[in-house]
C-alpha cells in the first residue's frame, strides 16, 4: 500500500536563518523530507505519523516546533495530502552537490564528479545529513582537519551516513554508525555500500548500544536535549585524549553544552559557526 503523505508548505519571513532552523526542528519532530522554495520550504511526513487517530489533529504535531512560536519570524503554513511521491525524483530536482573547503564533495549518483580529495556519493532519500545543513557542513570541516588514521570512530545519529563515510575515507577504522530511525539505518547501509566502505558497521538504536564499546573519536550531530542527555554516555565510552565532536545546537547553547561536558572530563577546544549553528570540538582528560 502506497503511503499517504502530508505536505506542509511554509512561507517564512525573514527567510534565513529561520528556514534552516525550521527544517532542523521539523526533522527532530518526525518530518521525513524537505524541499526548499523561494519563500520557505515544503516538509513531508507520512499521514499516520502526524495523524494516527481522530483525537490528534494535524497541527498538534507543530506545537513542539519552537521557532513557530518565535516573535522574531513570521511563519505561515498550509497542509495537503499527497499520494505516491517519487522521492528520488524530488531529490534529483532539488539536491545540488556541495563542496567543503575545496577538499570534499558530497553529491548524488546523478551529479558529475569534480575530482576532489574526498568524494561522497549518497542517495539522501528522506534522511537528514546531506551536507547542506550547517551542522553537517561544519562536522565535515572538523573531520577534514582531524588525523583519523586507525582511529575507532562512532557516528551517533548518522542520518545518511555521510560523516561515517568521510571518517573511513580519512582512515578511521573501524567505524560504527548508529541511528534510532529505521529509514536512516537503511539509508546509511545503502550509502556505505555505495561508497565501497568496508569498515562501517551500521546499527539501529540509541546510545544504549554503546555498552562495552570504546572510541577514539565520537561524532554526534543530533540536537541539544539529546546531547545533554547522552554526553555522560559519550564520556564513558570515549578513550582518554579522545575527541568528541558535537553539533545540532546554536551559539548561545555552547555554555550549557560545555558545562555538561566539563562535569564528565570533556573540555572545549574550539568550534565552527555558520548562521548561528555551531559544531564544537571537545577532548577527554581524566578528572
Amino acid at each position: 500500500m502506497t503511503p499517504i503523505y502530508l505536505g506542509y508548505t511554509f512561507t517564512i519571513s525573514p527567510l534565513e536563518p529561520a528556514r534552516e532552523i525550521l527544517i532542523a526542528e521539523l526533522g527532530y519532530a518526525g518530518f521525513e523530507s524537505f524541499v526548499e522554495t523561494p519563500t520557505g520550504c515544503i516538509a513531508y511526513i507520512q499521514k499516520h505519523e502526524a495523524f494516527p487517530d481522530d483525537v490528534i489533529k494535524y497541527d498538534s504535531l507543530l506545537e513542539s516546533i519552537n521557532i513557530l512560536q518565535s516573535p522574531e519570524f513570521k511563519i505561515q503554513h498550509t497542509a495537503e495530502e499527497i499520494e505516491q511521491i517519487n522521492w528520488n525524483q524530488e531529490w534529483e530536482k532539488h539536491f545540488d552537490p556541495i563542496e567543503v573547503d575545496g577538499k570534499c564533495q558530497v553529491r548524488a549518483p546523478f551529479h558529475q564528479s569534480t575530482g576532489m580529495d574526498y568524494e561522497i556519493v549518497i542517495e539522501p532519500k528522506m534522511s537528514f545529513g546531506t551536507g547542506h545543513h550547517e551542522t553537517t557542513h561544519m562536522m565535515i570541516r572538523h573531520l577534514l582537519k582531524l588525523d583519523l588514521v586507525n582511529k575507532k570512530t562512532l557516528d551517533m545519529g548518522c542520518g545518511t551516513g555521510v560523516l561515517a563515510i568521510l571518517a573511513e575515507k580519512r582512515g578511521a577504522h573501524p567505524v560504527d554508525a548508529i541511528d534510532i530511525d529505521n529509514w536512516c539505518y537503511q539509508n546509511s547501509v545503502e550509502n556505505a555500500a555505495r561508497n565501497d566502505c568496508k569498515h562501517i558497521s551500521v546499527l539501529e538504536g540509541d546510545a544504549s548500544l554503546l555498552n562495552n564499546r570504546t572510541y577514539d573519536v565520537i561524532i554526534a550531530n543530533i540536537n541539544r536535549n539529546i546531547l545533554l542527555q547522552d554526553i555522560p554516555t559519550y564520556a564513558t565510552y570515549l578513550k582518554n585524549d579522545g575527541i568528541l565532536l558535537l553539533s545540532g545546537f546554536y551559539t548561545e547553547d555552547i555554555p550549557l553544552i560545555s558545562e555538561k561536558c566539563n562535569l564528565h572530563g570533556l573540555y572545549f577546544q574550539g568550534n565552527f559557526e555558520r548562521n548561528n549553528w555551531v559544531a564544537c570540538k571537545f577532548t577527554k582528560k581524566e578528572i
